[in-house]
């Protein structure tokens, strides 16, 4: 439970991203509280447990794909509020509107296997830490 609980809110901001809904990722990462309750031993929990939410993730892709969903616009996540929103000495609010902007567009171009592999290479970038 408690390894669970501390890869929670790297699960559901890996499915926010994949999803581009707040909901929908919840309800995924649910799921995958879900498939580790009734899992056995695992060697590795944080890769386990990203590859049960990307698959998730990627099914729930498909599904809507099959459904023949069609969407209101192009896909872009839903905002949501972020607890470090402050914005640093060097940046403006246009220029991360900009680039956040720039960087939903493409990732609307790929598949959502590609999305996926984009989205775990940069959440894992973003946890390394860089030598000082």
């Amino acid at each position: 439970m408690e390894v669970f609980e501390e890869q929670r809110p790297r699960l559901l901001g890996l499915a926010y991203r994949l999803l581009g809904s707040a909901a929908e990722a919840e309800d995924l990462v649910q799921e995958t509280f879900l498939r580790w309750s009734r899992a056995g031993r695992v060697d590795v929990p944080a890769a386990w447990l990203t590859k049960v939410i990307t698959n998730l993730c990627l099914n729930q892709l498909a599904s809507a794909r099959r459904r023949r969903e069609s969407y209101a616009g192009p896909w872009l996540p839903e905002p949501v509020l972020t607890g470090d929103g402050v914005l640093g000495p060097l940046e403006t609010a246009e220029q991360r509107e900009s680039v956040s902007l720039g960087l939903l567009v493409l990732l609307e171009r790929l598949s959502p296997a590609e999305r996926a592999v984009f989205v775990i290479c940069a959440v894992s970038a973003s946890g390394r830490r860089r030598p000082r």
